[in-house]
């Protein structure tokens, strides 16, 4: 008798197994028709007890102009850290920059777009959560602008507690009016304005020199990264998560070391050391 096709629901199995599988699997070489799109803290630079704490060595900082150089330019950091904090981290390099999950961005031409003022609720909220850390050493607010940090990782018996307050007076912001978004990560809870995003970031480089007609590759370690992997994928390209956790990027990488290594590869590196990088105790 000849083979049957597989079910429907076999099928579909199968193909999500196939997506698993390839989620477990370390990425494909980059090429220099690539739009290079990638996170900072946790990606690039390991994370630290704060934001201020993170180290910035001297691989890295020439990693990023080398990888810019072979790009054609078509490289930019999406990140929740304000743009000029990203300046402080990596001085004189000024690339394309989308920070505060995409509500300020710099692009290729140096232009600056101011997407999000500072929105209708943020003050307020920003006066309970700093009464929040008032009360309990070990957390820290980190006031961006248009968005709110508030960083427990020095204290993570407070998770929950930190979880449920923000939530709340969030709520509570939100029945009077304001269009602001809750955005958890890695130690953080983040208060955003709705509508922008790591990936509404990606879109509009794309449609921008010297991004677009090259294929988006996105890479990141947090839940805030997944808007950049829909965004890639959506416009022909793909994603790479750094780290365990689950994700619809296409591909994984263990850590920082294993992200630089592959990235050097890309920017001509002499030999496999040439952009490894030990995480330094925090």
């Amino acid at each position: 008798m000849p083979d049957r096709p597989p079910s429907s629901g076999s099928a579909r199995r199968a193909d999500r197994g196939a997506r698993r599988a390839l989620r477990r699997s370390s990425p494909r070489s980059l090429t220099a028709d690539c739009a290079l799109f990638l996170d900072i803290d946790g990606t690039l630079l390991d994370l630290a007890a704060t934001p201020d704490r993170v180290r910035v060595d001297a691989d890295i900082a020439a990693l990023l102009p080398a990888l810019a150089a072979t790009l054609g330019g078509a490289i930019a950091l999406i990140t929740g850290r304000a743009i000029a904090d990203v300046d402080r981290l990596f001085p004189g390099l000024c690339m394309p920059v989308a920070g505060q999950h995409g509500c300020e961005r710099r692009a290729a031409d140096r232009t600056l777009h101011h997407h999000a003022p500072a929105p209708a609720g943020i003050e307020r909220l920003r006066a309970e959560i700093g009464e929040l850390v008032a009360r309990h050493p070990g957390l820290l607010l980190e006031d961006k602008g248009s968005t709110l940090a508030l960083h427990y990782r020095r204290a993570p018996h407070l998770a929950g507690h930190v979880h449920r307050t923000v939530r709340a007076h969030l709520a509570s912001a939100i029945a009077e009016g304001a269009t602001l978004r809750l955005q958890t990560g890695k130690g953080i809870v983040e208060v955003r304005p709705d509508g922008r995003d790591k990936g509404t970031a990606v879109l509009e480089y794309m449609a921008e020199a010297p991004f677009a007609g090259r294929m988006p590759v996105f890479v990141g370690d947090d839940r805030t990264d997944e808007y950049g992997f829909a965004a890639a994928l959506r416009t022909g390209g793909w994603g790479v998560k750094v780290g365990p956790g689950r994700t619809n990027a296409h591909f994984r990488l263990p850590d920082v070391a294993a992200v630089r290594r592959w990235l050097g590869a890309l920017a001509g590196a002499a030999g496999p050391r040439s952009f490894d990088h030990s995480p330094e105790s925090t």
